[in-house]
């Protein structure tokens, strides 16, 4: 007699399509940065990318934690993850490594020695939104009716929890590129926060001249004088030069932005495959690595990395569209918008369209850090539809209480 087979189904609160995108970029990650790292330090390429094997495992398993935690718990540790976020962020300013600072002009690494441990502002990126999130939706609880002072009043509150990140990026660690992560998520959050087009209208318009008379001054003698005088340092206004004039100095202030441009299109179509790493670029197993893509799969490849990050983006913001809780909406909002800065601003920079800033491309780019803190971000948008539905063993049964959520969704919007 044949005993009943145990139904082993899938868990349907989890999104495997979401998971499955961050799946083959890391994949892929994993093929760029052993192209690299095997050119670039063959001694200790081995080594480097066993290490980015563990903080993978590590992600996951934060990933997999993160997912499991519901609203209200997220709520109450909001707070806290952003207090000891702050601190953390403080502690590089003591604990840094020099040879890495003369390097890059930032102390936003905490480093034992010479050795580099852990970036803090790429797990406050996750603190500051769970923290902002939480904020917006306290506020908007306390008001009866929306006003325009009550719109100026939630932005001021948002700035304010944004300025101590503001005061430690840029007066203590220098570190103007994280910083605009950090702007990317405000934004996100703010234009889904309900503030009338009436306040952001103007804001986005003064933002944009800023941003216009940023460029203006970069360019002009006189404009470096004044930025330099308000704090900016000599390297990055060369960054924006580099980003204006790619080889006007190409075996210089340009060398970097230049061998990106020339390893990232000598790919062509299909790309060149191993011979890429020919073209030496710097840091190209981090920052740069969209030129081990682009040059050694060529277009194509580039093009299949890129509608990956677009469909991953879509599943975020369907994730967002869909969750009936204003808390994790707020949280996917700025989630989105830090995964969408990231990889518009790394391969920007990488093909030339937009300055370098040193941010990673997620998932690809070596480096624990900001792997584990996208992986958080991942089981965070995984715990919407986690926490939101239960478990079934079976289709029919599954079919059935989807049906009944629909029946009553249905009916709420009709009353």
């Amino acid at each position: 007699m044949d005993r009943p087979r145990k139904n082993l189904g899938t868990d349907s609160r989890i999104d495997y399509a979401l998971i499955l995108p961050v799946f083959l970029l890391s994949l892929i990650g994993f093929v760029a940065l052993s192209l690299s790292l095997f050119a670039d330090y063959p001694s200790q390429a081995s080594n480097m990318l066993w290490q980015q094997a563990a903080w993978l495992l590590v992600g996951m398993a934060a990933a997999f934690f993160v997912m499991h935690l519901d609203s209200k718990m997220l709520w109450n540790l909001a707070p806290i993850l952003y207090v000891v976020g702050l601190l953390l962020m403080l502690l590089p300013v003591f604990f840094y490594s020099p040879s890495l600072y003369a390097q890059t002009g930032a102390k936003n690494w905490i480093a034992f020695g010479t050795t580099p441990l852990f970036q803090p502002s790429e797990l406050m990126k996750v603190a500051y939104t769970l923290f902002l999130a939480r904020l917006i939706v306290n506020y908007r609880s306390k008001i009866k009716q929306r006003t325009l002072l009550n719109d100026g009043d939630l932005i001021l509150r948002m700035f304010l929890a944004t300025l101590p990140i503001i005061v430690i990026l840029l007066g203590l660690q220098n570190d103007f590129g994280t910083l605009l992560v950090f702007l990317a998520i405000f934004a996100g959050m703010l234009l889904v926060s309900g503030i009338s087009w009436r306040i952001l209208a103007p804001v986005i318009l003064v933002f944009g001249l800023l941003l216009a008379l940023l460029v203006f001054f970069v360019i002009s003698p006189q404009g470096q004088q004044v930025l330099h005088a308000l704090g900016f340092k000599a390297y990055q206004s060369a960054r924006f030069e580099a980003w204006l004039h790619p080889f006007s100095d190409p075996q210089g202030t340009t060398y970097q932005q230049a061998q990106a441009l020339i390893s990232t299109g000598i790919g062509g179509i299909f790309g060149t495959g191993t011979k890429v790493t020919n073209i030496a670029v710097p840091v190209r197993e981090s920052d740069m690595i969209f030129t081990v893509i682009g040059g050694g799969a060529g277009f194509i490849g580039a093009a299949i990395v890129i509608l990956l990050y677009l469909f991953l983006i879509y599943r975020m913001v369907r994730a967002t569209s869909k969750a009936k809780n204003s808390f994790y909406v707020y949280i996917a909002a700025g989630l989105t918008m830090m995964l969408l800065f990231h990889v518009f601003e790394n391969i920007g920079a990488t093909i030339g369209i937009l300055p370098l800033t040193g941010i990673p491309l997620p998932f690809i780019s070596q480096g624990g850090s900001n792997l584990i803190s996208n992986m958080i971000g991942i089981g965070l948008m995984l715990s919407i539809q986690y926490n939101k539905m239960p478990m079934f063993n079976n289709k029919k049964t599954r079919d059935k209480y989807r049906k009944k959520l629909a029946q009553r969704i249905e009916k709420q919007s009709s009353r």
